[in-house]
């Protein structure tokens, strides 16, 4: 029922596979040092670049953990190569090689080895697709745990990438410090979204960089705004508010004394002569009195320069 196992077809493509997982942990080790030596350069920056080197970090991490999921997934190989005949021999699978079996199976799907799919379908063929499926979906719990959870899409914990930033940063002797202190149960969750607190705000904009914290929470002690979400956080564009300018300072008088103004004081902005006003001096003014009853007649319409300039000292006083 289940013929069509060849351990002569089974046996190369493990030892095939076997080399495959050799070349790619040297290719991933090499790809680290280099990932590890540019974290090094965003924490030496000042202000560290801190945020996006944890997005690296946690690059670096699944490497790490692939290339270690990689030499168990090797070593399976090797067992199954040596043992090859013992599988043939059996029409079940032997106690001691059921795990072993089905964590290469599993793992056949969810890493870049072309040979391990050639070995599923040959143990298909051997032990049935019911034992394929209940290797797939881990029942029983007969795969290796440490390989699932090397191979896991979740990301890693906040933890695990500040240790590595730690470790980085004694290696290549940047001297970096955590710049925010995150919680107990921060550490045990995966890394927070980033908000930009550690990239450095463009020179001109008159910008209030968002910050953080010394508890790990966002501090919005610079923000000045009375707009609350319902729920009474303050909204996205609240993190950070544009810098006024200070009043410029008036010169002395002749007996040294000085006079600041108000904002009540400040000149009023006066609009250019018609006179310097290009080819459109000689157009008339569209102002209209306020006091006006809503007519619309001509009495402003030949208003002069000087005229303006007198309504607007009224309306100072």
């Amino acid at each position: 029922m289940f013929g069509g196992f060849s351990a002569t077809k089974t046996k190369p493509q493990l030892k095939m596979a076997v080399s495959r997982f050799g070349i790619l942990t040297n290719k991933k080790s090499a790809l680290m040092k280099q990932q590890m030596r540019e974290i090094a350069k965003l924490l030496a920056e000042d202000p560290p670049k801190e945020e996006k080197a944890k997005i690296r970090a946690e690059a670096l991490i699944r490497d790490d953990n692939t290339i270690e999921a990689y030499e168990i997934l090797q070593l399976t190989c090797e067992l199954l190569a040596e043992r090859i005949k013992l599988v043939a021999s059996e029409k079940k699978c032997p106690e001691d090689l059921v795990s072993s079996i089905s964590t290469l199976l599993w793992a056949s799907s969810r890493v870049d080895i072309p040979e391990l799919v050639a070995v599923k379908k040959q143990f298909t063929r051997k032990y049935g697709r019911d034992f394929v499926e209940h290797a797939m979906e881990n029942h029983g719990g007969i795969l290796n745990e440490r390989i699932v959870a090397k191979l896991s899409v979740q990301p890693p914990t906040a933890f695990l990438v500040q240790t590595y930033l730690e470790k980085i940063s004694d290696e290549f002797d940047v001297g970096w410090k955590p710049t925010v202190r995150l919680l107990a149960t921060e550490l045990a969750e995966p890394m927070a979204a980033p908000i930009g607190y550690s990239v450095q705000v463009a020179q001109g904009t008159g910008l209030t960089p968002a910050s953080i914290s010394g508890e790990g929470t966002y501090n919005t002690s610079n923000v000045s705004t009375n707009d609350t979400h319902k729920d009474g956080m303050l909204p996205p564009y609240a993190t950070s508010i544009p810098l006024v300018p200070a009043a410029a300072m008036p010169a002395p008088s002749e007996n040294g004394d000085v006079s600041i103004l108000t904002a009540d004081d400040q000149d009023i902005y006066v609009p250019a002569a018609p006179s310097n006003m290009g080819r459109n001096s000689n157009a008339k003014s569209d102002l209209k009195d306020d006091k006006s009853s809503g007519n619309n007649n001509d009495d402003n319409n030949g208003a002069t320069y000087e005229d303006l300039q007198a309504q607007f000292s009224q309306l100072k006083r």
